[in-house]
């Protein structure tokens, strides 16, 4: 392949870093790097804790733990959203309960939340579908109103801000993934962001394993013993060496990929004012981080060519989500409320093209008249 969708960024300090873990001695999780990540989350987004995670994954299913979510429980969600999202929750025994999304910003869409709410319902999870917020202000208003717990899934929106506020610092809680794909990465990884500092102790139980071991490291106790559920959430200090040299650099990241996100966005102007394409909206009080640029044409079948013609030269454009709610698990495990025909619609239009620093602004041209070749034809 000519030019890939994603190629993980590498800053050039992060065997700098993975050799000073190597040298302190400490290769399991929690150590001297892993605290940084952490305390680097909590001055970023303005959290009252983060803990790094093996995967954002991981971060979600810590969520629904601590979200107490038991059988029966009903989670609101968006079906545009990876799998992660949905299935954190159905391991728990809970329902997700799919409704549609904005056309605008495809976003999980706040007007349908009311009517998907029920005596069962626990939690409401916003997606940041590429890094562009969810209408938080609405979305917590509702959950107050019906005393129900926000997990913002924020695994696309890191440095991403809704009304001057990051992202990740409305819900009471929230994830971030660290995967490659991602703007800021250590291959696999993930963060989750607690808002409420009465859940912190116990995330930090659920995290190691459901024993008080951070609380015996802090000299708290004078031993660690088992006192509630968890699993094996940490990542190893390499990885979050790994992190914490992409986190160093976040700044510069982010400047790289606007810069060639607003290449992409003005070369589709013209198209999109003739009605060829639609470009992503970004409502005025949203601030996104890049995390990635992505066209809706006018058909499925207009997609198909695109994809075939730019494959055919070399550029690896890819399509998104499949639908959660009309799979075959979630036919099994969830209910929808409502036709979800945005979700339908745009997940059998939508394109998104390569994305990732390196690019060379003739290839970005290049794709794009590709395409746009296609969709004139």
């Amino acid at each position: 392949m000519k030019i890939p969708f994603n190629r993980p960024y590498i800053t050039g300090k992060e065997t700098k870093y993975i050799s000073q873990a190597v040298k302190f001695g400490q290769l399991s999780g929690d150590g001297f790097f892993t605290k940084k990540c952490n305390q680097w989350l909590v001055n970023k987004i303005g959290c009252q804790g983060a803990l790094l995670t093996h995967s954002g994954t991981a971060a979600l299913e810590m969520a629904a733990i601590l979200a107490d979510i038991r059988p029966g429980d009903e989670v609101i969600m968006p079906s545009f959203t990876f799998t992660s999202t949905a299935n954190a929750f159905v391991l728990r025994g809970a329902i997700p309960v799919f409704i549609d999304i904005r056309p605008d910003t495809l976003n999980l869409d706040e007007r349908q939340l009311k009517k998907a709410i029920t005596k069962k319902t626990k939690a409401i999870v916003p997606v940041h579908y590429a890094g562009i917020g969810c209408e938080m202000e609405t979305i917590m208003k509702i959950a107050k109103e019906y005393n129900l717990l926000v997990i913002e899934d924020a695994a696309h929106a890191l440095s991403s801000m809704y009304n001057n506020k990051p992202l990740g610092s409305f819900g009471h809680f929230a994830i971030i993934s660290f995967h490659e794909t991602k703007n800021i990465h250590c291959g696999e990884g993930g963060a989750l962001l607690i808002n409420d500092k009465n859940y912190m102790e116990r995330a930090e139980i659920i995290r190691e394993k459901g024993t008080n071991r951070s609380k015996f490291f802090r000299g708290e106790v004078n031993k660690y013993s088992w006192v509630d559920i968890g699993s094996s959430f940490l990542p190893s200090e390499i990885n979050a060496a790994f992190l914490w040299a992409q986190m160093t650099s976040e700044y510069l990241i982010r400047s790289s990929r606007l810069d060639i996100w607003e290449q992409y966005h003005a070369m589709f102007k013209e198209p999109e004012a003739d009605r060829i394409l639609r470009r992503p909206v970004i409502p005025r009080n949203c601030r996104h981080n890049a995390h990635m640029y992505y066209i809706l044409v006018a058909t499925h079948r207009k997609r198909a060519l695109v994809l075939k013609h730019l494959r055919d030269k070399g550029y690896q454009a890819i399509f998104h989500y499949v639908p959660l709610h009309n799979s075959k698990a979630g036919l099994k495990f969830s209910r929808s409320v409502g036709k979800l025909s945005n979700t339908l619609d745009i997940s059998k239009r939508i394109i998104r093209l390569p994305l990732w620093i390196g690019l060379r602004k003739k290839e970005i041209r290049k794709m794009a008249d590709l395409a746009l070749m296609t969709l004139e034809q």
